[in-house]
């Protein structure tokens, strides 16, 4: 079967579905291919995701932020600093003028929200599908899904994830880090305040969730797998050795998962009639939780730019580098600072212990230094 959009969207997890939903309106024909069916995907997915206050205001716009704020935690402190270092940086939300730094949502909740708002939207959202091909042409595009249905469009947009299709060069950086995921708790409350420290191995955040916190804790390996088998007790008494005793006693860790970190980034995520947006585009590490957040920017800023260039063909190259020159620095800036954090904390050498220890003195006593990294978090290089 032959169908034609105007867009077709590969990938249908937050960025892509928060695109399909900000296109409902756009009086664009649109098709959302979703590789699970039945509304499953994420349910089994125990991760959490920090929003920034940039991502609550989209979904805000998008109409969905009602049904996900009671679910999410709000980050109102954040204290960054190194393992057994003098020097840190508190980042507090009145002083940026906002009600939140950040929130923390389960990533099933917010999967499952984006996906009730779809229902009625008028998007086609065709579930247990997922794009196996793509072909373009100056005239035209098109999609073959894996059950053969051959999908027309003027724009093919891949999103969370589309790896397989091997659209374009990508260039990969491997951390030799594996990120250990679980909920725990701790003996003193979270007052919504978040901790991002930096050890030798690599940083430990820890983010206010419901009653406990969301742990992400970066280190080798094999490190994070012999962590990730041994009992309740020990692992909570490895995870105080590391972070320290402010928080009082930590206890009863949630089912550990471990995942692998590398950078992976498209050298250019246009193409002929064909956008890379979100992970599809860029994976980053998940050090000031910035992944997400970056991606759900590109949704947005071609959502605004389909509005923009309405009744025009949406595929053609001088609309879609309209879109890229828009993206481009917030693009290179937010994949700059991930990385560059990595290998700043990471190295271990005790001279730059000193420097990073001064920098952090010098942020926390500089108001204007402070406000500029926290609207970088919040809202990105254009910020």
């Amino acid at each position: 079967m032959n169908e034609i959009f105007d867009i077709v969207i590969a990938g249908g997890g937050p960025v892509g579905s928060a695109l399909a939903l900000g296109l409902r309106d756009s009086g664009r024909k649109i098709a959302l291919l979703e590789a699970r069916a039945g509304n499953t995907a994420g349910v089994d997915d125990g991760r959490t995701i920090a929003l920034s206050q940039g991502s609550r205001l989209i979904l805000d716009r998008l109409g969905v932020w009602p049904a996900l704020a009671t679910a999410a935690t709000p980050i109102h402190h954040i204290t960054v600093s190194q393992r057994r270092a003098f020097g840190r940086v508190n980042l507090d939300a009145a002083d940026s003028g906002v009600s939140a730094l950040g929130y923390v949502v389960r990533y099933a909740v917010l999967q499952r929200t984006l996906a009730a708002a779809l229902v009625d939207s008028g998007v086609r959202v065709m579930e247990g599908h997922t794009a196996q091909e793509v072909g373009t042409d100056a005239r035209g595009a098109s999609a073959i899904t894996a059950t053969g249905e051959r999908l027309a469009a003027q724009l093919i947009v891949v999103a969370d994830g589309g790896t397989q299709l091997k659209m374009t060069a990508v260039k990969t950086r491997d951390y030799h880090q594996s990120a250990l995921v679980c909920d725990i708790t701790s003996e003193h409350v979270h007052q919504n305040r978040a901790y991002e420290r930096f050890t030798p191995e690599g940083p430990l955040a820890l983010l206010p969730f419901a009653a406990g916190w969301s742990l992400v804790w970066t280190m080798q390996p094999q490190h994070a797998q012999a962590l990730a088998a041994v009992g309740d007790k020990e692992f909570c008494a490895r995870l105080q050795d590391e972070f320290g005793a402010s928080l009082g006693v930590f206890s009863a860790p949630g089912r550990r998962d471990v995942f692998p970190l590398a950078l992976k980034y498209a050298t250019c995520p246009v193409a002929v009639r064909t956008l890379l947006i979100g992970n599809a585009a860029q994976t980053l590490h998940p050090v000031a939780g910035q992944g997400f957040n970056l991606g759900l920017r590109d949704a947005w800023e071609l959502i605004r730019t389909v509005v923009n260039h309405a009744g025009e063909d949406i595929g053609d190259n001088a609309v879609l580098n309209s879109y890229f020159s828009q993206r481009r620095f917030d693009r290179i800036a937010t994949i700059l600072f991930t990385d560059s954090l990595i290998h700043l904390f990471r190295k271990n050498i005790p001279l730059l212990g000193g420097v990073r220890s001064a920098a952090l003195g010098a942020l926390e006593v500089l108001p204007g230094a402070k406000n500029f990294l926290a609207r970088r978090m919040m809202f990105g290089a254009r910020g």
